[in-house]
């Protein structure tokens, strides 16, 4: 099992990989009050990150609730 979790992560880092190399263009980006022309790799690459951390986080948060009860 721990090989098909393994095979899955590394197909899925290659896809997104492949993704952040295709979009290089520049695109305007907004956030609340933030504005800024970035390139697609940049904003890809923080959303791809931003999405790892929240779910890390979920994940622990996860498992510290179920040691609690």
């Amino acid at each position: 099992m721990n090989k098909v979790k393994l095979v899955l992560l590394f197909v899925f880092a290659v896809a997104l990989v492949v993704l952040i190399i295709q979009n290089r263009a520049p695109v305007h980006m907004r956030f609340l009050w933030f504005s800024a022309e970035i390139s697609a790799v940049v904003l890809l690459f923080l959303t791809a990150a931003g999405g790892f951390i929240l779910g890390l986080l979920a994940a622990l948060l996860m498992k510290g609730s179920g040691k609690s009860t």
